[in-house]
């Protein structure tokens, strides 16, 4: 009977272990879902917060001034039918609607004469590059049928070809970087110092040849304040391309012909800088991360090495202690 009541047990036992290893395993899975799931809703969360709290700032920021310049037209608009009777609000309307379509294709009223408007051969060819670099301005834009459907294609095949180039060139790039440290580590003593000053000097020199030197060239070309021109190389080199601010195309500017290509270039190589940054960001974070992981892990080793004399001894200590117990009550017995 006994036998069989063990059997019986053990029966059970082994019964439940794969239940209670499937139990187990279905709540690892739940709370890593569950970890999941959190992470997810607090970084949503996060950019939610985020982009409320902008939208925030620049309605506190350029509400107010939406509404003194609303003010502003109203005023000089009736002021400048006072002294014009014979228009009429709406031709006044037909003809603020006709300039604004003239001024949306390039053409400038000003004078007599008008420029060649958006279509240029240079002015394409820099439009053709904010598309595949999905900059797109909004400032120019295809209007006849065929032009638009040959743009969707253009894009469809230029965006991932301009990503794959840019992406090979800023890899390119990092690499003729980290070949020209290495190359003057070897000759070097303090090769950490040496190599974060030369990674340094080439952050500076590049920031300078992409950034700083093309809010001059647009300051000089466009008449655009200092502001203006470093809020325009950085909305463009981060693709937002908002279309306030344009270079090549005030049809009242008279530019030189190599301008757009300038334009162009500065475009192309700015953008693989910017992936350089990108790729060398990403690899500072993984090395910071390595190198902290390495620190803790060699803390982690001389804490277990400071213990393992404290446990020696007291290992010792306790089998000291045990045979002085033993010898004492060896010696009662003998006594006894």
């Amino acid at each position: 009977m006994t036998d069989a009541a063990t059997v019986e047990r053990r029966r059970k036992s082994q019964d439940w272990r794969p239940r209670s290893r499937v139990v187990l395993h279905s709540r690892f899975l739940a709370m890593t879902l569950l970890a999941k799931l959190s992470s997810i809703f607090l970084l949503g969360t996060v950019y939610v917060a985020y982009v409320f709290i902008g939208g925030a700032v620049f309605w506190k920021l350029e509400g107010d001034m939406v509404q003194q310049v609303l003010a502003d037209i109203k005023e000089e608009r009736n002021a400048f039918l006072n002294e014009l009777p014979c228009l009429t609000a709406e031709k006044l309307e037909e003809v603020a609607a006709w300039v604004l379509a003239a001024s949306r294709r390039g053409l400038s009223l000003k004078t007599n004469s008008t420029s060649d408007g958006f279509w240029k051969f240079t002015s394409s060819s820099v439009f053709a590059a904010t598309v595949v670099t999905t900059i797109g301005y909004g400032n120019m834009s295809p209007v006849t049928v065929y032009g638009q459907i040959f743009c969707v294609f253009f894009a469809l095949i230029g965006i991932p070809l301009n990503m794959v180039v840019l992406n090979k060139v800023g890899q390119y790039m990092l690499a003729f970087e980290r070949n020209i440290c290495n190359f003057i580590v070897r000759r070097m003593n303090h090769k950490k110092i040496v190599r974060v000053f030369i990674h340094t000097m080439s952050f500076i020199m590049l920031f300078i040849l992409y950034f700083v030197a093309p809010v001059m060239v647009v300051k000089e070309f466009e008449g655009w304040t200092y502001t203006e021109s470093v809020y325009y190389c950085f909305i463009t080199l981060s693709t937002i391309g908002f279309g306030d601010f344009v270079a090549d195309d005030n049809p009242d500017r008279m530019y030189p012909q190599w301008y757009a290509g300038i334009v162009c270039a500065w475009i192309f190589f700015g953008l693989a800088w910017l992936a350089l940054l990108i790729n060398h960001s990403i690899e500072l974070v993984e090395e910071f991360n390595a190198y902290l992981k390495q620190r803790r892990k060699n803390a982690s080793q001389s804490l277990q090495e400071e213990k393992l004399p404290d446990k020696q001894a007291e290992v010792t200590q306790n089998g000291t202690t045990q045979e002085s117990h033993v010898s004492e009550t060896h010696a009662e017995a003998v006594q006894n």
